[in-house]
This record gives structure tokens, sequence and C-alpha cells, in this order.
């Protein structure tokens, strides 16, 4: 931005002396799990885990440590986050025998790094009253079910509380000023809550899931309604329905079979056609959004055709994969792509392995772009960290690191496109107009040519102004 004029008096607090900065819109992260991200503060990372005996091996340092500090209750899940099975050998998968050989009677649950599956020990299965196999793994809805269990434990909710604290500063240090919240639990009634508590420093879209959407209904609620005591700052988001699975766990569903799995497979739908289009007639009637996860390339073809049946409106989560004919049909609907590049980083090996021979293309984000749809970016935290710095540098460079290739070149986006597409603006210049939702940078975000200067772009955000109001 230019220099500020001389003579502006620096003692007046509506006047910021921005003298040399660059000022961009606020940052969002349009999909996230919020509270699952605040507890990667807290909890057993096992993302940089290369096999099964390596997250065994993290995981009995983890319980050694919490035993020699007085801190492991014989009664509370041990929880670990985010290992990625999908990219160890066969040879080294996760097995009930393993995790009950590290964990032993301590309740332990792992989630994987896309959170369509967990792998749990004997006595956590037995304390969720799930089913395990030989593999010690529970998946998807069964999974998602045993996961909101985890925290019940007692002095739960205050150790929640200081991990939303210190996740709400880290993402203003970011930049980040909104984030729209899909957390796989009732989430309107838990952020009036959070607003009350002093949890006021992002603005928030809390989602609502199928099973909780008739209740919200009754409740008067609808997408857009302001919360009570969030001064603004909190808003009723979209239903969130999850329509397929994963890459990761081979679940998205897909009209071509995985590659290298046998028996062949196609992986999975969550709910029936017919079911994804009632709720979405259901919602749409009620005045709520649709966002809908959809990942695997037949998986997004029933969703885009629910939505042109139900002339539903907001998003496709997700959209990993799409046929060629599908690309058109975000902007002819109206439905935004809601894209996490992060995962197209993490994902490029693994598709190379799963979906060598894919009937749409992975990761469209400039073909999504140069067909009118409107992008909206994001983290899926705690799948990938929540920092939209790490979107916009996968969206436009392609690649984590300058010394490998860009993954798909051809689907890399302008600095300005990413940019844009992580405000809520939908541009990547402030405005006359706009809410006071603003950053300060020290450096140029357009003079950067590396992906690796590009994530290290949180370092250089100076200040951090949320309605008006320096978080940061």
């Amino acid at each position: 931005m230019p220099a500020m004029p001389s003579g502006i008096d620096s003692d007046d607090p509506a006047i910021v002396q921005a003298d040399g900065c660059w000022a961009i819109p606020g940052l969002w992260d349009c999909h996230t799990h919020f509270t699952q991200w605040a507890q990667t503060f807290g909890r057993l990372d096992l993302l940089k885990a290369r096999s099964a005996d390596e997250a065994m091996a993290m995981l009995r340092s983890h319980l050694a440590d919490r035993r020699a500090a007085g801190t492991l209750d014989p009664d509370v899940f041990v929880v670990g986050m985010r290992f990625r099975h999908s990219l160890w050998s066969d040879s080294d998968q996760p097995t009930l025998a393993a995790i009950d050989d590290a964990a032993g009677d301590q309740p332990v649950a792992l989630s994987s790094a896309d959170m369509h599956c967990g792998w749990v020990n004997s006595a956590a299965a037995r304390r969720l009253g799930v089913h395990v196999g030989a593999s010690g793994l529970v998946g998807e809805l069964e999974w998602f079910n045993a996961y909101a269990q985890l925290d019940n434990a007692p002095g739960a909710a205050d150790e929640t509380l200081r991990l939303l604290r210190a996740a709400e500063a880290d993402a203003a240090g970011k930049g980040v000023v909104g984030i729209r919240d899909y957390e796989m639990a009732e989430n309107i009634n838990t952020w009036i809550r959070r607003f009350a508590q002093g949890i006021d420093g992002l603005r928030v879209d809390a989602g609502v899931y199928p099973e909780r959407l008739q209740a919200a209904i009754d409740a008067g609620w609808h997408t857009g309604d302001e919360l009570p005591g969030s001064h603004g700052l909190g808003h009723v988001g979209a239903m969130k329905l999850i329509a397929d699975g994963s890459l990761n766990t081979r679940s998205a569903y897909c009209s071509t079979p995985y590659s290298g799995i046998t028996p062949p497979t196609y992986g999975v739908m969550s709910y029936s056609s017919q079911q994804i289009e009632d709720y979405m007639r259901l919602a749409t009637e009620h005045g709520f959004d649709i966002a809908c996860h959809a990942i695997g390339d037949e998986a997004n073809t029933i969703v885009l055709n629910a939505a042109a049946a139900t002339h539903a409106h907001g998003s496709v989560e997700h959209a990993q994969m799409l046929k060629p004919s599908d690309v058109p049909r975000f902007a002819a609907l109206g439905l935004d792509a809601s894209v996490q590049p992060q995962h197209a980083m993490d994902d490029r090996d693994v598709i190379t392995r799963f979906w060598a021979n894919p009937a749409g293309i992975p990761y469209a984000f400039r073909a999504l772009h140069e067909a009118d749809a409107r992008l909206r970016m994001g983290s899926d935290a705690p799948v990938a960290p929540l920092d939209p710095w790490l979107a916009i540098s996968a969206a436009a460079f392609g690649t984590e690191s300058s010394d490998r290739e860009p993954f798909q070149p051809e689907q890399c986006l302008s600095v300005q496109t990413a940019l844009a597409s992580s405000t809520a603006t939908g541009y990547d210049r402030p405005r006359v107009g706009d809410p006071a939702d603003i950053v300060l940078l020290d450096c140029d975000p357009y003079a950067i040519t590396t992906p690796e200067a590009m994530r290290a772009m949180p370092h250089h955000v100076v200040m951090t102004f949320v309605a008006g109001r320096r978080v940061h």
C-alpha cells in the first residue's frame, strides 16, 4: 500500500500507522473442524510416522512421557491424530495386535489424517462400542460417531477451552479473520456459548449436520442468522453432508475402480442418492445453504444431480475428482467449489498409487476457475493445518518444494486468484465499504517466487483486524 501521509496523528486510536506495509482483505478458511484442529495443539500428532511401527513407537513414547508426568488417567482416552497409512507399505499397515501391544489396557484412539477412519485398541473399542477386526480400524460413519465420544472425559471442557484460545490466536497470527466450522457435533449452541466465554477473535459460520437439521429448523434457524452474543461475528452456516468417503481410506466413490486394490473397490456412499436429495430439499425449503462433501468423481455427479433437482444453493466441499462434463455444472448451478489445495500436495503420491487410471480430473482448480466457478479455499483442518498461505502456495506453485516438479501445473492458479479465493469478498484488494477485516503484511505477496517463501508468509503478518478490532 502507499506510504501513509506525513502529519497523521499517530496518537489517534482510529489511525494505524502502516507506512511500508501491504494491506489485503482478511483471510478465511472455508472448511475447518475447529475443535479437532484446536486439539492438535495438545494431542499426539502422528503425521510424520512413515509406518505402523513408527506410529507405535511414537505412541509408546507419548504414553511413557504421560506416565512420568503423572497425567495418564487409565479411565481417559489417549487420542492421537493424522496418521497416513495410505502412504505406508502393504506389509506395514495397522493391526489390532500392534496397538494392543503398545497401549495395553489404556484406551487409545488414533484418527487418520483424513478423519475417515480410526485405529483403536481393544480397550478403546469396548468403551466406544465399536467392532474391530484384525486391522484395528474403524471406518466412516461408525468412526465419526465414535470420535464424537472422545471429549466426554472429566476436565475435557476446560482443556478444550484452553486449546481453542491457542488455536484462535494462531489463526489470527496467520491473517485469518474467519472460518467455516463443520465440526461433527452440535455447532450453533456451542458457538453461542463460546462467544459468551470470550472466544471472539474470529468470524464463524457454524455448520449443521443432516441429523441435526430438523432440530435447527424447529428452533427457527436459517443460514446467515446471527448468533446471539456474537456481536455480528457468528452466524448459522450451511447444512454439511458427507456424501462419500476419502481417497486415503479408499472410500471416495468413483466411477472406476481403485488401482492396486483386490478385490476391486469403487469406494462407498455415506448416504443414498435419494437421501442426499431429500436432505438438500429439506435444507433449501427451510432457508439453509448446503455444503456437500464429495470427493470421488461419481459422488460429485450424484451431488450435482441432487442440487439440480432441488435448486440447492451453497457449495460442494472438496470436489476432489471431477468428470470433465461436471466441471461447468458448478457455475451453471450457482454452486461454489470449496477446495483444499494443500490436500493435493499431501495426496499427489497417493493419487499415483490408487487413482492411476481416473475417469476424472483430480484437483481441477484451474479448470473450475476457467469455467467461471467461484472457488473458496480452506484446509479441512486438522487434515491440513489451518493456514491459508499453505493453500495459496499449493494452488499457485503446485508443489511444496522448489526441488520437486509441480503437480498438475496445468491446474495451477495465479497468486491473485488463489489469494482472492481465500477471502470472504472474493477479491484480493480491500475496497471501500468492505467489513474492516484487514491484514497488514511487511512484504509484497505478489513478489514471491517460490513455494517456500509463500508458505513462510505467516512470519510477515504484522497485524490482523477483525471488524476493526486488532486481534494480532
